[in-house]
């Protein structure tokens, strides 16, 4: 991912996303953290971004931060794509587990991720009190 790319997609997160803030774009996840960011063009044109990186465990998780497919270009195996790109990297960096984050109202991004062969377990208070998440998670 570039710097150009990451200027693009903070300004078109929220038209892909259907209102996800682009806030979740912060540039930690690009200038400190983005050394496992993808995207994909199609004829030059950005139609997908992946935000993941590895945490400082021992064996470190790779961590799925924020996704984002054009949606002209959804159910096509884009996704599928950038996640297994992703994955096989994370792998090959010592990680045992993926892991990602979802609001309990975000049931696409719930369904997609079981459909790639993730577990989801809904966590109570996981971003503090009354705050819970779904946590989604796969064995590589």
């Amino acid at each position: 991912m570039t710097k150009a790319d990451y200027d693009h997609i903070v300004t078109v997160i929220d038209q892909w996303a259907g209102g996800l803030s682009r806030e979740l774009g912060h540039p930690v996840f690009f200038h400190e953290m983005g050394e496992m960011n993808r995207v994909i063009e199609e004829d030059g044109t950005l139609i997908a971004f992946l935000f993941g990186f590895l945490t400082p465990t021992a064996p470190p998780v790779g961590y799925v931060h924020l996704v984002g497919v054009h949606p002209d270009h959804r159910k096509g195996g884009v996704g599928r794509f950038l996640y297994a790109g992703f994955e096989s990297e994370a792998r090959a960096r010592g990680a045992t587990h993926v892991k990602a984050i979802t609001t309990l109202a975000n049931e696409g991004s719930q369904r997609f991720h079981r459909a790639i062969g993730w577990d989801t377990t809904e966590v109570a208070d996981y971003a503090g009190p009354g705050r819970p998440r779904i946590v989604m998670t796969r064995r590589l």
